[in-house]
């Protein structure tokens, strides 16, 4: 009867450990995607395959805004686990990287022991500051002149939107509150953009230059996921998101309101 009790602590206890282990995994892969700008429904979906092909019987997990909280039943044992999301910045990489691996997870290619390797080696990848300034200017440019700016308004805004965005850059590096950062970045390339416009070789310039030089502050990947989320049923987690997005919004429009009223700027008014 003892070694019968004794086996059967320790068969429960590898059941355990390996339940805790599929558990972890599972919400390190939520993590990520949340941490990097994954819809929600995106998020459980994937959670929910991974911890199946892993072996659970049932994976069932709720989302909020700062929080991820995920339960494994496996022969009707539940684990619960939650962890706190932090904010990491929108990086698509990241997302389909986690989901090469749930793929190969799901083929039998990787195992756990693997799969940790895998998802602990996934790093956000990042273009160079000088590469992200340049497209950056060159896609406000871009549309500055199409609606009607002309070579000289592309050419303000092309130098305006690639100051902010520098700005932009080294804010974020220095981990600047996300609304502080946009509001001092409107400023910049409102101010920038409005100067230049004052130049007398400028002076026959459209105003819409001023417009296009803040497009890169534009939140749309957060207000897509908002909606997103909303329709798909996470609607805390979509309201939390279409929020911070709006929230976002304003700090630009009062970047670009004090450099106006700083610098006298009324053309675009």
């Amino acid at each position: 009867m003892k070694e019968g009790t004794i086996d059967a602590e320790q068969s429960n206890n590898v059941i355990s450990n390996s339940q805790r282990e599929i558990t972890r995994l599972c919400i390190e892969c939520g993590l990520l995607l949340l941490q990097h700008g994954a819809e929600s429904m995106l998020v459980e979906q994937l959670t929910t395959r991974l911890g199946v092909a892993l072996g659970a019987d049932q994976v069932d997990s709720a989302i909020s805004s700062n929080s991820l909280v995920l339960t494994t039943i496996i022969d009707g044992h539940c684990l619960t686990s939650t962890r706190r999301i932090i904010d990491r910045g929108i990086n698509m990489h990241v997302v389909t990287e986690v989901q090469h691996a749930v793929i190969l997870v799901e083929h039998h290619l990787l195992d756990r022991k693997q799969l940790q390797k895998k998802l602990s080696s996934i790093k956000p990848l990042r273009y160079p500051r000088w590469m992200m300034v340049l497209m950056v200017a060159l896609s406000c440019a871009c549309f500055s002149k199409l609606n009607g700016g002309g070579w000289d308004g592309s050419l303000v805004t092309f130098i305006a939107s690639g100051c902010a965005m520098y700005i932009r850059q080294v804010l974020t590096s220095r981990q600047m509150n996300p609304l502080i950062n946009f509001c001092i970045t409107a400023f910049v390339a409102t101010s920038v953009s409005g100067l230049l416009l004052k130049l007398p070789y400028f002076a026959p310039t459209a105003s819409i230059s001023m417009a296009a030089s803040v497009l890169l502050l534009v939140p749309g990947f957060p207000l897509i996921n908002a909606v997103a989320d909303m329709f798909k049923g996470h609607v805390n987690t979509g309201l939390a998101r279409w929020t911070m997005a709006s929230l976002l919004t304003l700090a630009t429009c009062i970047g670009v309101v004090m450099a106006m009223a700083v610098w006298n700027l009324r053309d675009w008014a």
